[in-house]
């Protein structure tokens, strides 16, 4: 087996790409002391990406907004984020997600 050199060179080239932007942040954070309030302020980083994807996800269809009537996926998501609000439990929630757009997808 021959190594040809180009394709070993776009693989470390790529891994190089992918590793710094990951680990120097990590670094160079790491020696810093954030202070109170930007650590509040990041704290909602995750909670407002999700509501993004999750927003996007259950309201717009091939980049357009989906009517309340056809949309079942909004639909089976409020038993689901309920039943993630009150047991917090992750297979619990997919669970009931799953079954809910399954009965919905039966009825309609």
């Amino acid at each position: 087996m021959e190594i040809r050199w180009d394709i070993l060179a776009i693989i470390i080239g790529a891994s190089i790409v992918t590793f710094l932007p990951r680990v120097l942040p990590l670094v160079v954070l790491s020696r810093l002391q954030i202070p109170d309030l930007a650590m509040r302020w990041l704290s909602y980083i995750p909670v407002a990406v999700m509501a993004a994807l999750l927003g996007n996800e259950l309201l717009m269809t091939d980049g357009k907004l989906t009517s309340l009537k056809e949309n079942i996926e909004l639909f089976a998501a409020l038993p689901t984020f309920l039943v993630a609000i009150f047991t917090r439990s992750l297979l619990g929630t997919i669970i009931t997600g799953v079954i809910s757009v399954m009965l919905l997808r039966l009825i309609m």
